[in-house]
């Protein structure tokens, strides 16, 4: 077997496990200090800023190809949830109406039938 102050691959990982050692040493030295946080608390801030930009400017943007903004799908969007929601509510109150409608109440058949007020015409009786 070959020595292990020979092996390439040996010597290979020794190299980048103290080149990791070190970055990880610098990245630690460079995050404790009060400028980098600094300068990425100012480059949050100028993210958040350009993001609220576009924003703006797509919203005109679509204003002005009349086109309905994001805000505006979402408004319809929950509109239309609540009448969909509404619409499922009137459809179970008709089937629970309809299902009371067939349920017979005393017996007899499921509808109602009118008075009988004609008689059959008596032995007697001629056209």
């Amino acid at each position: 077997m070959a020595d292990k102050g020979n092996d390439p691959a040996a010597i290979w990982q020794a190299m980048i496990g103290e080149m990791e050692k070190g970055f990880n040493s610098f990245g630690n030295q460079l995050m404790s200090s009060p400028e980098f946080s600094k300068v990425m608390n100012q480059a949050g801030g100028a993210a958040a800023g350009a993001q609220k930009q576009l924003g703006e400017m797509m919203e005109k943007y679509l204003l002005a190809m009349n086109l309905p903004s994001r805000a505006q799908l979402v408004g319809m969007a929950e509109r239309l949830q609540s009448m969909e929601n509404q619409l499922n509510e009137i459809k179970t109150l008709l089937q629970q109406v309809h299902h009371n409608s067939l349920a017979p109440d005393d017996g007899h058949g499921a509808t109602p039938r009118p008075p009988r007020t004609r008689r059959p015409p008596s032995e007697g009786d001629s056209k």
